[in-house]
C-alpha cells in the first residue's frame, strides 16, 4: 500500500509517497509562477497549480519504488486563505487571491465596524486579517460585481486540486478555519458572516474532519496516472496544520515552529481555546480537535531576500558563515521581518521591513545574523501569547528550510529560552497530507497514533545562557520599536 501526500506551496507543488510503515519512498515536486500586479497583491492561476501537480505526481510515479496501481489514498496539504473561485461550469473566474495579498484592508475594517472584535471572537474565533478569505470575496463583491455573481463554488487552494482529482467541492475544517467563514468552535459554517459578505453555503464546499475520506479518483484521473478506481480521496489540512502533523504536534505541550517562507508557532490543544484579544488564530486541528497559531508573513524570506535580492553574487554560505563569526553583542543592531506587512501580533499591512541601528562599522555578517535574530524575535512574539494563554510549551519542534541551519536553531533556542528539537524528517506538510491519506483509509486507528510511529525527535538544540540574558534585553528594545513606527509605516504607505 502506498500513501500519496500532495503539498500545494507558494511556489511550488511537492509530492510524496508513504508506506504504511511510515517509510518515504519517493518524493518530486514541480515549480509554478507568483504573480503580483500591483504594490500589495499575490496571485496565482489555478490551472498552473494543476498542472504543477501533474508534472509532479508522473515525475513520483517514475520511481522503481512507487506504483501507481498501489496507491491507495492521497491526501493534501496546502498553501491557506487562497480564494478560488468558479463559475458554474466550473472555469476559474480570476486568479486565485493569495494568503500573502494585502488588497483588503478596506474589507476587514468593514468586517470589523459591523461585528465588532466581540462578534468576532463569538461568531469566527479570529480577528478579520487581510490574508484570510472572506475579505477577498467581499473584495469581489465591491471591485468586482460581475464576477462575484458568477461564483458558483468557492475553493481553497488544495481544494481545487482535490476537484481536479476527484470532482467533488470539499474542504476540511482545519483550511476552512482560516477563510473567516467558519464558526470555528462548533465546526460548522457561520451563516452570519456569510450572510454579512453575501454566499450562501451551496456556494461553500462541504465539510470533512481532515482524515475523513471525502471522495475517490475519477475514471479520467485513473486513466491519466494509472490508479485504481477505489484509491481515496483524503481531506488533508491547512500546510501549518499539516506540517504540525508531519512534526508530530498533535497534543498539549508539543510547540510546531515552522521557518518557512512565513513563520509559523503551533500549539496543539484537546479543547477549544481563543486569545480574548484574537491575536492569535484559533482554528480546528487535523486531529480533531483544535490548534493556535502565531503567523510571520515573512520570516525565511527574509533570508531569501537578503541572499537573493541584496546579495545575489555572495553564497548562501559564506553569509552564514559571515553571521555565526558575528556573535552576538550588545551593537543594537535590529531587524524588523515585515517585508510583506505583518500578522501576529501587529496585523498590519503596511509594516515594512527595516534595519535600526547601522553604524559606519556595521559589517554584512552582523546585518545577517540580525535578520536571523528579527525573524527568531517575532516568533517569540506569538510564544509569549500561548504562556499568557496558559497553553503548556514542554517541547519545541522547529521544520522548515530554515531548521536546515544549527546557527539559527542556536539563536532561536537563545531567544525562546528553551531548546529546540530537530525531527527525523524533513517533509513537513507533504508528510502530514501522506499520515492522514493513511488514517483514512485505516492504516491507523488515530492521527495520534500515526505520528508516535512515525514521527521522532532526533537532535536537540540548547540555548546559550550568556545569550539568554543578552537576547532578554534586545527583545525588549525589538518589542518597542512596532509601536514607535506604527503611524510612519500607515503614513509612508499613503504617499
Amino acid at each position: 500500500m502506498i500513501f500519496l501526500g500532495i503539498d500545494l506551496g507558494t511556489t511550488s507543488v511537492k509530492v510524496v509517497a508513504m508506506n504504511e510503515s511510515g517509510t518515504i519512498l519517493a518524493e518530486s515536486s514541480a515549480e509554478y509562477p507568483l504573480y503580483y500586479p500591483k504594490p500589495g497583491w499575490a496571485e496565482q492561476n489555478p490551472e498552473d497549480w494543476w498542472q504543477g501537480t501533474i508534472t509532479a505526481i508522473k515525475a513520483l510515479l517514475t520511481s522503481p519504488s512507487v506504483n501507481a496501481s498501489d496507491v491507495v489514498s492521497i491526501g493534501f496539504s496546502g498553501q491557506m486563505h487562497g480564494l478560488v473561485a468558479l463559475n458554474q461550469q466550473n472555469q476559474v473566474l480570476r486568479p486565485a487571491i493569495l494568503w500573502c495579498d494585502q488588497r483588503t484592508q478596506t474589507e476587514c475594517d468593514a468586517i470589523t465596524n459591523h461585528f465588532g472584535p466581540k462578534g468576532l471572537l463569538e461568531t469566527v474565533s479570529n480577528q478579520a486579517l487581510t490574508g484570510f478569505t472572506a475579505p477577498k470575496l467581499l473584495w469581489m463583491k465591491q471591485h468586482e460585481p460581475d464576477l462575484f455573481d458568477q461564483i458558483a463554488h468557492i475553493l481553497l487552494p488544495k481544494d481545487y486540486i482535490s476537484f481536479r482529482l476527484s470532482g467533488q467541492y470539499v474542504t476540511e475544517v482545519s483550511d476552512a478555519s482560516g477563510m473567516l467563514l467558519l464558526d470555528v468552535k462548533n465546526r460548522c459554517w457561520s451563516k452570519e458572516l456569510c450572510d454579512f459578505i453575501g454566499i450562501s453555503d451551496h456556494q461553500l464546499p462541504k465539510l470533512y474532519e481532515s482524515y475523513e475520506v471525502t471522495g475517490r479518483v475519477s475514471d479520467e484521473i485513473c486513466a491519466l496516472f494509472g490508479f485504481g478506481k477505489d484509491t481515496l480521496i483524503v481531506g488533508g489540512a491547512g500546510d501549518q496544520a499539516a506540517g504540525a502533523i508531519g512534526t508530530g504536534a498533535v497534543k498539549d505541550g508539543i510547540i510546531s515552529v515552522t521557518l518557512g517562507t512565513s513563520g509559523v508557532v503551533f500549539a496543539a490543544h484537546d479543547i477549544f481555546a481563543a486569545d480574548e484579544d484574537l491575536r492569535l488564530h484559533a482554528f480546528c486541528h487535523a486531529n480533531g480537535k483544535y490548534h493556535s497559531m502565531g503567523v510571520m508573513l515573512s520570516a525565511a524570506s527574509c533570508l531569501k531576500w537578503w541572499t537573493d535580492t541584496v546579495n545575489p553574487d555572495i553564497p548562501f554560505d559564506q553569509l552564514l558563515s559571515e553571521a555565526s563569526e558575528s556573535p552576538a553583542s550588545d551593537d543594537n543592531l535590529l531587524f524588523l521581518p515585515y517585508l510583506m506587512g505583518e500578522r501576529t501580533p501587529y496585523p498590519d499591512p503596511y509594516a515594512k521591513g527595516t534595519f535600526i541601528g547601522l553604524t559606519p562599522t556595521t559589517t554584512r555578517g552582523q546585518m545577517t545574523r540580525a535578520i536571523l535574530e528579527g525573524v527568531s524575535m517575532g516568533l517569540k512574539d506569538s510564544l509569549k501569547i500561548l504562556t499568557s494563554m496558559n497553553i503548556p510549551i514542554q517541547e519545541v519542534r522547529v521544520i522548515g528550510g530554515g531548521a536546515k541551519s544549527n546557527l539559527w536553531l542556536s539563536i532561536l533556542a537563545s531567544i525562546f529560552g528553551t531548546p529546540v528539537h530537530k525531527i527525523n524528517t524533513d517533509q513537513g506538510g507533504a508528510l502530514g497530507a501522506a499520515i492522514l491519506a493513511a488514517v483514512g483509509y485505516g492504516a491507523y486507528e488515530s492521527v495520534e497514533s500515526a505520528c508516535s510511529q512515525i514521527v521522532k525527535t532526533v537532535e536537540c538544540i540548547h540555548p546559550t545562557e550568556a545569550e539568554i540574558s543578552l537576547y532578554t534585553k534586545k527583545y525588549t528594545a525589538y518589542q518597542s520599536l512596532y509601536a514607535a513606527l506604527k503611524n510612519w509605516f500607515e503614513e509612508t504607505a499613503q504617499l
